[in-house]
C-alpha cells in the first residue's frame, strides 16, 4: 500500500518563493497558525536556507502584558530617544551589558578583517564579532515595542551575527551580516507573535474592519473615517490603520494575482483585449495609482510588485527612492489612506 502526503500550505507557499524574495510576517502567521512553536521554528529555518527575507514591517506592535509591559514601554521610549544608558538603573542587566560593550576597543578595519576571514584566517573571528556587536544593538533597538525585551532581542541578533560570520565567503560583509541580524530579529518577533495568537487576531480584526466599513457606509451614506471604524470595532486608530493597510494590500495582491492567471482565449477575447480580466485589472490599478503623486505611486509599485517585479521590503524601497524606512512606512500609510478614500 502506498501512502501519499499532501503538501502543507507552508510548503506550497515556499515552492512559489525563490532566493532573494520577501515574505511578510502577516502571511507567515497565517500559514503557521496551526503549528506548534517548535514546528514554526523549524519551518522558518527554510527561509534562511533559501535566502528569503522575512518582513515584519506590517506586523502590529505588541505592548506586552503583566510585569513586562512597563519594561517594554520604557525600553522603547529610551531606545527611540537614544538615552538607554542614562535611563536605566546602574545595576540593570541591560545597562551593564551596554557598558561592557562600549568598553571593547574598536580597533581594526572590518572589511580587511572580513577579507582575511574569507581567505581562511579564523583568528580574526572574535575581532570581527566585537566590531559588529554595536550594529546588533542598533538594529535590535529598532525592534523595541514588539513584545520582546531588548536584552533578548540583542541575544537573538547576536546569534544572527554569528551565523552571518560563519557563512561569510565574499562580498559586502556589513550588508551580509546585517541581513542575518535582521533575519534573526524578525524571526524572534514572528515567533513571539505566533505564540500570542496574533495571526488569528489579525484575521478577526480584518474581518471586523471590513464588516464595520460596509455597515457604516450604508448607515452614513459615505465612506466612514478611520476614527469611526476604530470606534465601531473598539480598537485604537493605530490598530485600525494596520487592518486597513492589510486589507488594501490583500486587495491589490489579489488583483495582480488575478491578472497573472492564464485565461483560456477565444477569438472574441483576442479581438477585444480591453474586456479581458488582465486589462481591466491593470486599468483599475493604473487609475488608483494616478490619484497619487509620483512618489507615492512609485513607492506602492515597489512595495507590492505591481509592475511584475517582486515585492520589496521598506528598506529595499527606501534604497531605491533615497528614503529612510520610517519615511517609506509613513508615505505608504498616507498613500493607502488616499486609496481607501477613493473607494
Amino acid at each position: 500500500m502506498e501512502f501519499t502526503f499532501e503538501p502543507s500550505s507552508w510548503e506550497l507557499a515556499l515552492d512559489k518563493l525563490h532566493t532573494g524574495d520577501v515574505i511578510s510576517a502577516v502571511d507567515c502567521l497565517r500559514l503557521l497558525e496551526d503549528m506548534s512553536e517548535e514546528e514554526a521554528q523549524e519551518a522558518l529555518l527554510c527561509l534562511e536556507e533559501q535566502d528569503i527575507t522575512l518582513d515584519v514591517s506590517q506586523l502590529p506592535k505588541l505592548g506586552g502584558s503583566g510585569e513586562n509591559a512597563a519594561r517594554l514601554k520604557l525600553e522603547e521610549k529610551l531606545a527611540k530617544s537614544g538615552r538607554l544608558l542614562q535611563g536605566l538603573e546602574e545595576n540593570d542587566p541591560l545597562r551593564l551589558y551596554l557598558e561592557e560593550l562600549s568598553a571593547i576597543p574598536a580597533c581594526g578595519d572590518v572589511n580587511l578583517l572580513a577579507a582575511r576571514y574569507a581567505a581562511g584566517d579564523d583568528s580574526v573571528c572574535q575581532q570581527l564579532t566585537d566590531l559588529s556587536l554595536s550594529r546588533v544593538v542598533e538594529r535590535a533597538c529598532q525592534m523595541t515595542g514588539r513584545g520582546i525585551l531588548l536584552l533578548d532581542l540583542i541575544q537573538e541578533g547576536s546569534m544572527g551575527l554569528w551565523q552571518g560570520i560563519l557563512c561569510y565567503a565574499e562580498g559586502d560583509y556589513v550588508n551580509h551580516t546585517n541581513w542575518w541580524i535582521d533575519q534573526y530579529l524578525a524571526k524572534a518577533v514572528l515567533i513571539q507573535a505566533h505564540c500570542n495568537g496574533i495571526g488569528q487576531k489579525l484575521r478577526q480584526g480584518m474581518e471586523d474592519y471590513r464588516d464595520a466599513d460596509q455597515k457604516l457606509l450604508g448607515e452614513l451614506g459615505r465612506n466612514p473615517t478611520l476614527e469611526e471604524i476604530a470606534e465601531a470595532i473598539h480598537v485604537t486608530v493605530e490598530e485600525a490603520m494596520v487592518y486597513e493597510a492589510m486589507l488594501t494590500q490583500a486587495r491589490l495582491k489579489q488583483k495582480v494575482e488575478q491578472a497573472r492567471q492564464p485565461k483560456e482565449q477565444t477569438p472574441d477575447d483576442e479581438q477585444a483585449v480591453e474586456n479581458t480580466a488582465y486589462f481591466q485589472t491593470r486599468q483599475r490599478v493604473t487609475e488608483l495609482l494616478s490619484t497619487l503623486n509620483e512618489q507615492e505611486a512609485k513607492l506602492l509599485t515597489l512595495r507590492f510588485g505591481l509592475e511584475g517585479g517582486l515585492p520589496k521590503t521598506p528598506r529595499q524601497a527606501g534604497e531605491a527612492l533615497g528614503l529612510t524606512e520610517d519615511e517609506i512606512l509613513k508615505i505608504e500609510a498616507e498613500a493607502l489612506l488616499k486609496l481607501r478614500q477613493q473607494g
